[in-house]
């Protein structure tokens, strides 16, 4: 595993995390033993950085990153965010970045996560209140000594400053992979003229990336992925193509394509990196090896136009 540090004043973590929406059940059903067994296997790995959220499957998801970093917490740097409730598919998505709102919801992470506090706290960026007034509160979250860094998801260049302008802020999470939504350039450059490190959600297309997925008939009844309209019949067989080239270029280097879209993540530079959710420890080791494949510029470059790169919002869907 190769090691970063996330951006100009993080801290320093593996260069690919683990995301953790997959082990809510978001894609599929997945024991409790074996969603904490695999959060262990990620940390003897070398994983160093775990990414949930509050929501994930009601604050379960916290609980077991909890368990799974006990006795173990000065190696696992833990992110989480807060400003939205979600119950599941088909329910509404309630985002509230209210002072005391946040307040209390830091303070409940802190009690499931069982930890004195969260390493990197984002702050999802689409509640009608001023993220100046959101960032204040997290920011005196920080000074009591329950948040270390701070962070963005969801939010557009504007927000990034004004929140910056209050509180230093750390990285941005969003949605980033080859098979869009690409990340929006204006977004990495304000990122990188700021010194933020940028956490590449979703970035094997919510499993498309691995050629795995070829119809909607293969998810399950309650599986989020029918939410995104990419994942549609239609859209799926226009992608099978350049996906193909890209299966294409990854065998030429003795690849799946899985762990291509990861390198090329990883390509862009020490201040990207990946948080890939899954429920299979034999993709975890697949995805965790990704750490050592080095592509050249031109690879990169190469790659980037075979998927259209689209919108930040393409998919349709918020980044949760």
């Amino acid at each position: 595993m190769r090691y970063t540090r996330l951006g100009r004043d993080g801290p320093d973590i593996s260069k690919i995390g683990l995301g953790s929406l997959a082990l809510s059940g978001a894609y599929g059903p997945i024991d409790r033993d074996e969603a904490l067994g695999l959060i262990r296997r990620a940390l003897d790995g070398g994983v160093t950085l775990l990414d949930t959220a509050d929501f994930y499957a009601a604050g379960e998801v916290e609980r077991l990153v909890g368990r799974a970093i006990a006795g173990r917490r000065d190696e696992v740097v833990v992110s989480t965010r807060g400003g939205v409730r979600r119950g599941g598919p088909g329910e509404p998505i309630e985002f509230d970045a209210s002072p005391d709102h946040l307040t209390r919801a830091c303070e409940a992470s802190l009690r499931r996560l069982g930890v004195d506090r969260v390493d990197l706290y984002y702050l999802h960026c689409r509640d009608r209140t001023p993220v100046e007034e959101a960032v204040s509160r997290l920011s005196e979250l920080a000074r009591a000594g329950k948040i270390r860094h701070l962070g963005l998801t969801n939010a557009t260049v504007d927000q990034v400053r004004r929140a910056h302008a209050v509180h230093p802020v750390t990285a941005l999470a969003l949605e980033y992979s080859l098979w869009g939504p690409h990340a929006p350039p204006e977004l990495l450059d304000e990122a990188r003229r700021l010194g933020l490190g940028v956490v590449a959600a979703r970035p094997l297309g919510r499993g498309f990336l691995t050629g795995r997925i070829r119809s909607p008939l293969q998810l399950g009844a309650g599986d989020w992925r029918h939410e995104d309209p990419r994942f549609q019949q239609e859209h799926l067989r226009l992608s099978t193509r350049p996906l193909r080239q890209i299966e294409a270029a990854a065998a030429q280097l003795d690849l799946g394509a899985g762990r291509l879209a990861l390198a090329w993540l990883i390509s862009h530079g020490d201040h990207v990196v990946p948080v890939p959710s899954t429920r299979d420890p034999v993709h975890l080791e697949m995805n965790l090896a990704a750490s050592g494949v080095r592509l050249t510029p031109e690879t990169r470059d190469r790659l980037t136009g075979i998927l259209p790169a689209g919108g930040a919002n393409q998919s349709g869907s918020l980044l949760l």
